[in-house]
């Protein structure tokens, strides 16, 4: 059961350092002065290799639609993997753009120098930090997310105790280690040196199903995540489901075009 002031211990004793609130950046990062019809759009590739013909349909389909509704078409970088990252690919993305004549409104607009214009900044992810962390203590304040500490050796156990029970793998309900552990389970885990992921608390079990209007296929219908999927990784850096999310409610997006792979995401994203 949800216990306001565990939560709210929870999640300072996580995020100590983080004293902006979810209202206040709010308040930075304000609503748009434009009309009821324009269209906030944005590009928002990964640096981790060359610009395909895929991705420039992507951003002349967002770009395009932006510019008629009297919008603002964003470029704006997704540079959380850093393993896969590759020197120069920023400044390719934005070179691509502007050779096929997509230079972005707002975000990384030029390179040689590199320059931006907007003001919903920072607009690459990696300079985002302190708004994730911001809204992930807000999440485990909530009751919505929680400190998880499994070890890679305690999820591979885990993995295999499903295959046997003949279960869906994944952290979820009584699979969830860490959903339900208490302050000082959590204070002794942080004291010893460890630093947690944080994870969505998805509601189990659950028979809902959620409901967006898709501008393409039209109203669709799916069943609601219930995997406490992870936000946070322990080493600070945001997940994709995580990031997209703050980063496309801070900047006002109101109209996401992306391919039919990330569909199944969708529920996942909503539920953040």
């Amino acid at each position: 059961m949800f216990d306001p002031a565990v939560a709210k211990q929870l999640a300072e004793l996580v995020f100590p350092d983080v004293t902006v609130s979810v209202a206040e950046l709010q308040q930075q990062y304000p609503q748009r002065a434009l009309p009821p019809e324009a269209l906030v759009t944005r590009f928002a590739p990964s640096p981790t290799g060359f610009v395909h013909i895929g991705s420039i349909m992507t951003a002349m389909v967002s770009r395009t639609l932006a510019r008629q509704s009297g919008g603002v078409f964003i470029l704006r970088i997704e540079d959380t993997d850093k393993k896969r990252e590759q020197d120069g690919s920023i400044e390719q993305i934005i070179r691509s753009l502007i050779n096929f004549d997509l230079r972005p409104d707002e975000g990384l607009i030029d390179i040689d120098p590199l320059r931006t214009a907007g003001n919903y900044g920072p607009y690459i992810q990696s300079e985002r930090m302190a708004l994730y962390a911001a809204f992930a203590k807000h999440l485990i304040a909530a009751g919505h997310a929680y400190p998880c500490f499994a070890s890679e050796t305690e999820l591979d156990n885990l993995r295999k105790q499903q295959d046997a029970e003949k279960v869906r793998p994944g952290y979820y309900g009584p699979y969830a280690l860490w959903r339900d552990a208490g302050v000082d389970a959590v204070r002794a885990e942080l004291e010893a040196g460890k630093r947690p992921v944080i994870r969505i608390r998805a509601p189990y079990p659950t028979e809902a199903r959620i409901r967006l209007n898709d501008v393409v296929k039209g109203e669709l219908e799916l069943p609601a995540n219930d995997l406490d999927s992870v936000l946070l990784k322990s080493d600070g850096l945001p997940t994709y489901h995580f990031a997209v999310v703050v980063d496309d409610t801070l900047m006002h997006v109101n109209l996401v075009i992306r391919g039919d792979e990330w569909l199944p995401s969708a529920p996942l994203h909503l539920q953040v």
